[in-house]
């Protein structure tokens, strides 16, 4: 499908160069970060807030499906068109060239445009000493602002969760198919038009007398609170809680955002990182009492690792490892966008093999000399499991308290202090886990079926943290790869299988699993098109967008235009 006029619009908004139609030029915005592809009539890369606004209206008007697209970080395909079997012609919206970020009351919350980035937020509040209200993995390669809350994107920090907020303006289209603005940023005197509001939040200069709303949350406040509860009948965190779905918060591109307004925080004066190490599970359990019950200082991060990971991460993962170390994080989107563009065009030349730069730079990094300092790799050898405990301030003597006259006394334990090179490295290291089951898995592409990645949330109180999978699962796979964040209880499980396997059976068995325990999936990455949606979510999504305009098919709805309301 294709609207001549629909395109001729669009070209008329952001110019003949920001809107792309050919298949080659639209090909990476129409995949997702790991896996997901469809179709879109065009691409569009809106330059400032009326633009986007003006862009949305061609599209309702044109009877389009609209996809908000930003960095493309999500791994749940949310971000992307998934098939080519919707209803009409879809037109994807990119946000990244609108990027402002306003600093509110000296820093204290900011403003956020669309595409602006948690890695470029936290350049804005470093001379600030302050930091952002949300640390996730993909912030080093570009993870929005507004993505993260959108996606109820959860990340590392003990004391913050899931990215959130109830102060925002954002496009809806109604029950009649009229696009409406929302304005719920609380801030006073920004005018009345949508061309208007957009222009005073161009200009920038928003005065602490203008701002309203701090009866509203502009961050997960009462986090903290809620990790405590080891009693609590459902996890701490996780995408479908009702009690963290609120218009922007949780949509899922179910409307577009135009701005959020969220809380910094004041950055920590002392930090230290301490490792640890046991072969029981049960003693990783204890910890994790004794610090959510009786410590006055949470953590700021508690990562877990399993031996299986930390050896799958040393070899796959090294050359993210050495990028970010190396390069910083600066241009790791743009090397992501083009290794993405030049594995597209590889791809389809049949003789080579799938994923050609994957195993360019994986074969690269093994010319390099080990990575990992030494007493991360005796850990690794001597130990099963692993914890990357991250303190701050009074809480780096209430934990170093604790490991040395208690925890650290318990047969089999052992812990260290890093310095700042093994602190670093640990960290780094974790974060290369996350992409070290996809490398492997495109080294093994004859022998192995793609990853299943399944994204969890625990009870508070399970005691069977570590899993153990009947044989019915086992005699399938080739790798099982366990880590994720220890205090919150959410854990990434990443799962290949040998050639042959009938993965999607495999999923429903390990669901079925989860569900008997009372865990919630996904935790912290969305339902995108690779979960359902759960009857909370789905209603959620219908009441932001009654005609099914945005992002049509997430969570395996329907991916129709709901014609009753047209």
């Amino acid at each position: 499908m294709s609207n001549p006029n629909l395109i001729s619009s669009l070209k008329a908004v952001v110019g003949e160069k920001y809107v792309l139609t050919r298949e080659s030029r639209t090909a990476y915005y129409r995949s997702g970060f790991r896996s997901g592809f469809g179709g879109a009539a065009a691409v569009v890369f809106p330059a400032t807030l009326l633009e986007q606004w003006q862009v949305l209206q061609a599209c309702v008007d044109a009877n389009c499906a609209i996809i908000m697209q930003a960095t493309k970080t999500g791994l749940t395909e949310g971000s992307c068109p998934s098939g080519f079997d919707y209803d009409r012609d879809v037109v994807v919206i990119n946000v990244t060239r609108i990027k402002k970020i306003i600093l509110l009351d000296g820093g204290k919350q900011v403003l956020a445009f669309p595409g602006a980035t948690l890695h470029e937020l936290e350049k804005v509040l470093k001379p600030l000493g302050r930091a952002p209200h949300s640390v996730i993995g993909s912030t080093t390669i570009g993870a929005t602002i507004v993505g993260g809350i959108a996606n109820n994107a959860g990340g590392a920090l003990c004391k913050r969760g899931s990215s959130y907020t109830e102060l925002s303006l954002f496009g809806q289209v109604n029950e009649d198919g009229k696009l409406n603005l929302v304005d719920h940023l609380g801030i006073k005197n920004l005018g009345d038009t949508p061309k208007e509001i957009f222009a005073r939040l161009e200009k920038g200069d928003i005065p602490v007398e203008d701002l309203e709303g701090f009866d509203m949350l502009a961050s997960d406040r009462g986090y903290g609170d809620r990790i405590r509860d080891l009693d609590a009948e459902v996890p701490n965190r996780y995408n479908a809680d009702p009690e963290r779905l609120f218009e922007v918060s949780g949509s899922a591109g179910k409307v577009a955002a135009f701005a959020v307004r969220v809380d910094t925080y004041p950055v920590a004066e002392r930090k230290q990182v301490f490792m640890l190490g046991s072969d029981d599970p049960e003693d990783f359990a204890i910890l994790r009492k004794h610090i959510l019950t009786q410590f006055k200082d949470l953590p700021d991060m508690c990562e877990y690792m399993n031996r299986g990971i930390f050896d799958t991460a040393e070899r796959y993962g090294k050359d993210v490892f050495l990028s970010i170390k190396h390069l910083g994080t600066e241009k790791l989107p743009k090397a992501y966008a083009l290794k993405s563009s030049a594995e597209y065009f590889l791809n389809k030349i049949p003789f080579l093999p799938k994923f050609l730069p994957d195993l360019f730079l994986y074969y690269v990094s093994r010319l390099f000399p080990q990575h990992l300092p030494k007493r991360l790799l005796e850990y690794r050898d001597r130990f099963e499991y692993y914890l990357i405990l991250s303190m701050s301030d009074g809480g780096i003597d209430e934990a170093r308290t604790y490991l040395e006259e208690e925890w650290g006394k318990i047969d089999g334990v052992d812990f260290f202090e890093c310095n700042e090179e093994e602190q670093q490295a640990a960290l780094l290291h974790r974060f290369a886990a996350a992409g070290a089951a996809i490398r492997y898995q495109n080294l093994n592409q004859k022998t192995t079926e793609e990853v299943l990645a399944l994204d969890i949330a625990l009870l508070g109180h399970d005691a069977e943290w570590v899993e153990e999978l009947p044989e019915d699962i086992t005699e399938h796979l080739d790798l099982a790869l366990y880590y994720g964040h220890f205090m919150c209880h959410v854990f990434h499980q990443d799962y290949i299988f040998r050639k042959g396997t009938d993965t999607e059976a495999m999923k429903k068995k390990m669901l079925e699993f989860l569900d008997a325990k009372g865990a919630k999936y996904p935790a912290e990455h969305n339902v995108g098109h690779m979960y359902e949606a759960d009857s909370t979510l789905e209603d959620f999504y219908e009441s932001l967008d009654p005609t099914n305009t945005f992002n049509p098919g997430i969570g395996k709805t329907s991916k129709r235009r709901r014609v009753e309301f047209t």
